[in-house]
């Protein structure tokens, strides 16, 4: 069977300063019509389940462990004890969701898994996460890049840059050196390639993105919306983590 990848958008609702907020993530399915792997399960697992069908799931990825991407984690992987992977610098933050619980597999840079016949490698990308990872699949030219780098640029948490450096390395040594042709899946929104997003880094290094958060402090009205409940959530990152 030919490996294909299929979308799951799931939702949930965040309140901030008792305005409620509407947030979406994208889970993505890998696989043929017997087997799959499912990235980042998010929030609704009979939702994610209904699109997996009968196939039987090899792993769930967690490209980071914040708590609206691994929420569903478990109950995705439990029906077929599947394997539960994330990189182990995101392990307290995955404590934060699942409290007592550990992942499975620790993944490593330039390891990989295999589906349909097809090889998902591990990019460390830390910036947004300490362990955060993205996912090639040189197969089928995409990379799965979670909250690394979205369609409009570096991702957020909460609206903030939690280390913007680190990020921004991660974005120009790991995924900018791919093929720009490569489609860009993340966590939240619609998809890119490297060819649509690589132009604009040079800006970025050169403080676009910051400036552009100046202006919104300044202005609430160009805040850009919420994309993520972590900040609501109370969740703590430093880079520093083990």
């Amino acid at each position: 069977m030919t490996a294909r990848i299929e979308r799951v958008v799931t939702s949930g609702v965040v309140d901030i300063d008792g305005t409620e907020h509407k947030v979406e993530n994208n889970t993505w399915i890998v696989g043929d019509d017997d087997e799959v792997i499912v990235i980042d399960p998010a929030r609704d697992a009979e939702k994610i389940m209904e699109k997996v069908g009968e196939r039987e799931v090899l792993a769930v990825i967690c490209t980071h462990g914040l708590p609206d991407h691994v929420g569903a984690a478990i109950e995705v992987a439990a029906r077929d004890e599947a394997m539960v992977c994330l990189h182990p610098k995101d392990k307290k933050i995955w404590r934060e969701t699942w409290p007592e619980t550990w992942p499975d597999i620790e993944v490593e840079d330039e390891g990989f898994f295999e589906v349909a016949g097809v090889r998902l490698e591990v990019l460390e990308t830390p910036g947004i996460t300490p362990g955060g990872i993205s996912l090639y699949c040189e197969a089928l030219d995409v990379v799965f890049t979670g909250k690394s780098l979205q369609a409009d640029g570096p991702g957020k948490i909460g609206g903030v840059y939690p280390a913007l450096p680190d990020q921004l390395t991660s974005i120009g040594s790991r995924l900018f050196t791919l093929p720009g042709a490569t489609r860009i899946l993340p966590n939240h929104g619609e998809e890119a390639t490297i060819g649509d997003l690589e132009p604009h880094f040079d800006d970025w290094v050169s403080g676009s993105l910051t400036r552009k958060e100046d202006e919104s402090e300044a202005d609430p009205a160009k805040a850009a919306p919420l994309v993520d409940g972590t900040k609501v959530a109370g969740i703590k990152l430093s880079l520093d983590d083990d």
